[in-house]
């Protein structure tokens, strides 16, 4: 046997005079200890910025998180959305553009920023359900975010694949995710939820933890939520950190409490913005407010998260909603602008000139230039050439008929809308009751429309004369599952309870028809038809020599849906505060370009599209 020196200098000499660094010199550690973050040993300062993957377009991915740095970040943290994912039962997607996570967390160790990754498995967000795939709720058995085990068995599935995709960028295996999030705001929804006994919950929250250690996350582990709510969500060993806490005494208190006395201390959510409802004020939080609260922070090693540092889009059907008692459903608006620092387009807003300014004075790491903004155009009128009715659609969808109206989930669909249809031997007049409505409806009379339904108005009620023979029809909008309290277990869709005239329930032959519009249908097919007051789909072509993001105008729009070469835009609603949609120009092409328009209530034609330069979210 060589001896122990002789071995290392004949092995290790070689490789360090090729500039080979040993294997065990190459170890990279984060952790939590004596009251700090520590990386490799040394105390570090988490500056960190929210942005998520999915609410931006993948070839902008770089340019927003050169913008996180810029402002003087170090850190960005990110959800994942298990029904982003996971779409449809069995199948999973890591891979297509947008929903490639792993790509996203190498991109950002390229632009020299940690991770800090919130898996859920609710999300919150104001994202479609929290995260949660909508099917969950087909299996009877199941019982959302409890301690039950068909959901901890889905829970589990979820959790090992995502580890699959990303437990090997973590930094204790040489990647940038530093920290990992159990759950989320546990302790809110157990505040919410004090139907079910607290020892539940918290086997609840702890196997989630075991779910993430077992299926390869090493941590540290993280918890958040509002300081005065801990008790609720806290696990032994886990690191809880405040949402939405500005008094730092405060902050240090509940941390002491619950965590060995002692720090480090961290707000996981700082909100420079806020959220934003259809038919409600677009809120703004002033910048002085929020650089003022950022250099407290600064000035007392407090650690931050700034919730949301870009918010992006919720492009498609993403948007989630909110519940409360004045509202049945304040369901989200398509931007996710957030008012943050970074707009939803990417540029750099007076808030965040302020808060890189204020950043330069105290980090000691260099903060890089702004990166160029991503150039915008405005696109010519674009004429409307050719229109088709929803009602010729119709005609080749096969429907489900049974006795009473189904929801979307026993109909096996998610998103989008169902058109319920009913014929009546005898005529009947009264009072139309649709109590059961999730969450906007259109309401037609042999073809005519009468009104409209709405849940957000909590108006549920309409005058209906049928003739002799006559159809009742109600076109019902998924306006985006509630994401937030205690009413994420009842977010069924469609029509969910009978259908009353004059308090006389309407059974009997309920034909229904399936209209998701995930992506545009093929509408070559069809005949030019414009009945106004009819659903109906617009389309149009446009050239350009060249591209850039832009803005869609649809303040003089009803309410619809929008795709720009086949990418759903997301919703648009007369209803405001939102009246434009934001076009990337990595989603033109130089060339053809198509749009199509769904527009539900179609009370006045159009003949053109405009776009603008600037968007308009709070009219």
């Amino acid at each position: 046997m060589q001896p122990i020196s002789k071995i290392i200098t004949s092995v290790l000499l070689p490789a360090l005079l090729l500039g080979i660094k040993p294997i065990y010199a190459q170890k990279q550690t984060f952790e939590i200890k004596n009251g700090q973050f520590l990386d490799k040993g040394k105390p570090v300062q988490i500056h960190s910025g929210e942005m998520h993957y999915a609410r931006i377009p993948k070839p902008y991915w770089r340019h927003r998180l050169q913008m996180l740095k810029a402002m003087g970040l170090n850190t960005v943290a990110t959800y994942v959305f298990w029904n982003y994912h996971n779409t449809a039962p069995g199948v999973w997607d890591f891979t297509s553009e947008n929903r490639n996570l792993a790509e996203f967390i190498k991109l950002a160790k390229e632009e020299g920023l940690y991770v800090i990754l919130r898996p859920g498995p609710y999300a919150c967000a104001e994202w479609e359900f929290g995260g949660y795939p909508w099917w969950l709720q087909k299996n009877k058995d199941l019982v959302i975010r409890t301690n039950n085990k068909p959901f901890l068995d889905s829970c589990k599935v979820y959790i090992t694949k995502l580890a699959e995709q990303v437990s090997s960028l973590q930094v204790s295996k040489g990647g940038p995710i530093i920290m990992v999030q159990v759950e989320n705001e546990f302790g809110s929804y157990v505040s919410q939820r004090q139907d079910i006994p607290i020892e539940q919950h918290r086997a609840y929250n702890q196997t989630i933890q075991q779910m993430l250690t077992g299926a390869g996350f090493t941590g540290p582990f993280f918890t958040s939520d509002g300081s005065w709510l801990f008790e609720g969500g806290v696990i032994s060993g886990v690191l809880p950190t405040a949402n939405g806490e500005g008094n730092i005494d405060n902050l240090k208190k509940a941390v002491d409490k619950y965590h060995d006395g002692k720090g480090p201390y961290m707000v996981a959510e700082f909100y420079p913005g806020w959220l934003d409802h259809w038919a409600e004020p677009f809120v703004r939080i002033g910048t002085d407010e929020i650089v003022k609260q950022t250099e407290k922070y600064l000035q007392n090693g407090v650690h931050f998260n700034f919730y949301m540092a870009h918010g992006g889009t919720n492009f498609g059907f993403t948007s989630g909603a909110n519940y409360n008692e004045e509202h049945d459903i304040q369901p989200d608006i398509t931007s996710y602008d957030y008012d943050a620092p970074v707009s939803e387009s990417g540029w750099a807003t007076p808030k965040y000139m302020a808060l890189r300014e204020l950043m330069k004075k105290y980090v000691k790491y260099p903060v890089p230039a702004i990166p160029a903004q991503i150039s915008v155009i405005t696109i010519p009128d674009i004429p409307l050439s050719r229109t088709v009715d929803l009602a010729d659609l119709k005609k080749d969808i096969k429907p489900v008929s049974n006795d009473s109206p189904l929801t979307f989930e026993a109909l096996n669909q998610g998103y989008g809308y169902v058109l319920y249809s009913k014929r009546f031997t005898q005529p009947l007049s009264g009072t139309l009751h649709l109590n059961g409505l999730r969450d906007y409806a259109l309401v037609y009379v042999n073809g005519k429309k009468v009104g409209e339904l709405n849940r957000v108005d909590k108006k549920y009620d309409l005058p209906v004369t049928i003739p002799f023979n006559g159809t009742l029809e109600i076109l019902v909008e998924n306006m985006g599952r509630i994401n937030y309290g205690a009413e994420i277990p009842n977010n069924t869709k469609g029509i969910i309870s009978p259908v009353l005239i004059n308090d006389f329930e309407i059974t009997g032959n309920w034909q229904m028809y399936s209209l998701p519009l995930i992506s545009v249908p093929d509408l070559q097919r069809y005949p030019p038809k414009n009945t106004t007051g009819k659903p109906t789909f617009y389309t149009g072509t446009f050239e350009l020599d060249k591209i850039g993001d832009t803005f869609l105008d649809m303040g003089s729009w009803g309410k619809g849906i929008v795709f720009i070469n086949g990418h759903h835009l997301g919703r648009y609603w007369n209803a405001g505060p939102q009246q434009t949609l934001y076009v990337p120009g990595c989603w033109l092409t130089k060339g053809k370009n198509e749009v199509v328009i769904f527009e539900q209530q179609n009370d006045v034609a159009q003949t053109v599209l405009k776009t603008v330069e600037k968007p308009v979210l709070d009219k």
